[in-house]
C-alpha cells in the first residue's frame, strides 16, 4: 500500500496530493502547503486510483501522475490542479480550461540544480575521475611504471563549443557556467532570439541546424511541444561532428530515441549525456539502455534538496494564492 500522510488544518478546502515522494522522500516536509488547506498525501498513485483518492478534493496536486481530460470530467468538486513542476503536458489543460480549472506550475525552481547537472555530466565525460578511480582502486596506478596514467584523453573545455537549444531561465544558466570555462556559445530559441542575450563575447544567436553543426556538445533546454515532439532525429544528428555529445536533461520525448541509438552504435556521434527518456522508469527494451558512450542518469537533474525545497515553497504560494481567490502562475487562463 502506498502511503498516505494527513495534515488537518482549520481551513475548509481539501487538497490531495498525488505522487508527492520524489518532492518529498523524507527531507522535505509538506507543512508550508498545508499552512493553507486540508492535506493529504500520497507517495504515488495509479493512474486508475486518482478520482477515489481525490474525488473530494477541490485541489489536486501532481507531479508526473496524469490528469487526463477523462479523469478530470470525473471530479466534480475539482476547482484548482497545482503541477509540482515547471513542464506540465502531464495535464490535459484544454480540458481543464474548459472546466474553469486554473492549472498553476512552479517556474524557475530546478535552474541552478538542472544547469549544475549538465556541467556534472560533461566535467564527468571529460575527465571520467569514476573509472580513474576505480583503476587506482584495482591496484592498476600501484604497478604503472609512471607516477601519471589515463585511461582515455583528458579534455580541458576552453575554447570548445557549446549549442544550447531553448534559451530560456535554464538556458542562459548553461550558458553562464558555459563562459566561466571560456567555451564558445551558440544558443537558438525561436521566441527569444534577439530579447535575452548573455554578455560574452563568445555567444552568438544561430539557426538549429548550425547549433548541431558546429557544437562540441549540443544541450536541450526547450519545453516539449506537440510540434518538437522528436524533433531531435536522425537528419539533425547527421549534422553532429563525429565527437560531439548530445545533452538532454529537458524532455525524453524531445528525441527520437531510435535514431539516437543507431547513430551511437554506428559512432557517428561521441555520445549522449541523458537525464530523461520518452518512458520513465526507462524501460528494459529501450535501446539507448544498451547503447554505447550513452550515459543515462534516472531523471535527477531537478532533485538536488535545495531545488525541492524552493519547488514546496513556491507551491505552497500557488496554492495559498488560489485559496485566497488571485491564483498565480497559471498556464491556462480559464478568463475566471
Amino acid at each position: 500500500m502506498p502511503s498516505r500522510v494527513v495534515l488537518f488544518t482549520l481551513f475548509a478546502m481539501k487538497a490531495t496530493v498525488l505522487d508527492g515522494f520524489t518532492v518529498n522522500p523524507g527531507d522535505n516536509p509538506w507543512t508550508p502547503v498545508a499552512a493553507h488547506c486540508e492535506l493529504q498525501v500520497f507517495d504515488r498513485t495509479p493512474e486508475d486510483k486518482i478520482v477515489a483518492r481525490g474525488g473530494d478534493s477541490e485541489i489536486l496536486l501532481t507531479n508526473k501522475t496524469p490528469m487526463s481530460r477523462d479523469t478530470i470530467a470525473q471530479l466534480p468538486r475539482l476547482k484548482f490542479i497545482s503541477v509540482l513542476a515547471t513542464g506540465f503536458n502531464v495535464v490535459d489543460i484544454g480540458a481543464a480550461r474548459e472546466r474553469g480549472v486554473p492549472v498553476s506550475n512552479v517556474p524557475a525552481y530546478s535552474t541552478d540544480s538542472v544547469a549544475q547537472h549538465v556541467f556534472a555530466v560533461i566535467l564527468a565525460r571529460v575527465h571520467r575521475p569514476e573509472q580513474h578511480n576505480a583503476a587506482v582502486r584495482d591496484g592498476r596506478w600501484a604497478t604503472s611504471p609512471d607516477f601519471s596514467f589515463w585511461l582515455s584523453p583528458l579534455t580541458e573545455l576552453a575554447d570548445k563549443t557549446i549549442g544550447i537549444v531553448g534559451y530560456g531561465r535554464i538556458g542562459r544558466r548553461v550558458a553562464e557556467l558555459a563562459a566561466a570555462f571560456r567555451m564558445n556559445v551558440l544558443a537558438w530559441n525561436p521566441v527569444l532570439k534577439g530579447k535575452a542575450r548573455l554578455d560574452y563575447e563568445r555567444f552568438d544567436w544561430t539557426t538549429l541546424n548550425q547549433v548541431f553543426r558546429e557544437s562540441d556538445f549540443v544541450s536541450l533546454h526547450c519545453r516539449l511541444t506537440d510540434e518538437n515532439a522528436g524533433f531531435v532525429n536522425k537528419e539533425l544528428l547527421a549534422l553532429m561532428k563525429p565527437h560531439a555529445i548530445l545533452i538532454n536533461t529537458a524532455r525524453g520525448d524531445l528525441v527520437n530515441e531510435g535514431d539516437l541509438a543507431r547513430f551511437l552504435e554506428e559512432g557517428r556521434i561521441g555520445g549522449a549525456l541523458l537525464d530523461v527518456l520518452a518512458t520513465e522508469p526507462a524501460e528494459a527494451d529501450n535501446p539507448l539502455v544498451a547503447a554505447p558512450h550513452c550515459s543515462i542518469t534516472p531523471h535527477i537533474a531537478w532533485a538536488a534538496v535545495e531545488a525541492r525545497r524552493r519547488l514546496m515553497r513556491w507551491t505552497a504560494d500557488n496554492v495559498e494564492a488560489f485559496v485566497s481567490g488571485h491564483p498565480i502562475n497559471v498556464v491556462n487562463q480559464t478568463g475566471n
